[in-house]
């Protein structure tokens, strides 16, 4: 897969909230799908869903263990979105100078 498709489907996989939220309790360590299904109102084949576009965009990797098949976070694709973020921190740290600017010129923030 081209780094630019790996992108869009890093992005693709981000745009959805239970992806995210499945991706930030897989920070905190391995899971199994019953694990990660738990907080939603869902099915379990609807996670599984979730579970494998994470898993084709390189986010999750799954490993045997016994009967069951943990879920394990992969940091590679959240490299590359930061690194394609990172290209554009000259344009949001230019409008906060500018915002912090106007705020002195104003006398900053009222206090109440």
């Amino acid at each position: 897969m081209s780094e630019q498709a790996q992108l869009d489907a890093a992005f693709a996989a981000l745009a959805n909230p239970t992806r995210r939220a499945i991706l930030a309790r897989l920070a905190h360590g391995e899971a199994t799908v019953n694990e990660l299904a738990e907080p939603f109102e869902m099915s379990l084949p609807a996670v599984s869903k979730h579970i494998r576009v994470l898993e084709e965009a390189g986010f999750v990797t799954r490993r045997r263990s016994a009967q069951f098949r943990p879920c394990r976070l992969q940091a590679a694709p959240l490299v590359s979105v930061a690194s394609w973020a990172e290209q554009y921190r000259h344009i949001w740290d230019r409008r906060f100078d500018a915002m912090a600017e106007a705020l002195a010129r104003n006398g900053g923030p009222e206090d109440d």
